[in-house]
């Protein structure tokens, strides 16, 4: 289930651009703290994710970084970044 998080909260900073931790925790119905804990699993992964704080500050993936959709499964690349 973790996995399937991470992924999907991937996703959506992808579809997004940048989110805030509360915005995270909200949607994907966790605490601020699981969403950070989780944030740090995508950046080991090698994923250059970030955050920045103050009144604009929040979570953002490099403009760079593209996610290849091969290296998904079809399950995944269906996946409703609506749904958790």
């Amino acid at each position: 289930m973790k996995n399937n998080r991470l992924f999907k909260i991937l996703y959506y900073i992808l579809e997004k651009g940048k989110v805030t931790a509360n915005e995270l925790s909200d949607k994907f119905e966790v605490s601020v703290r699981t969403i950070y804990r989780d944030i740090d699993s995508i950046s080991s992964t090698g994923i250059p994710i970030y955050t920045t704080q103050g009144k604009s500050g929040g979570i953002e993936i490099a403009k760079e970084f593209v996610l290849n959709k091969s290296l998904l499964t079809e399950n995944e690349k269906k996946t409703d970044t609506g749904s958790t």
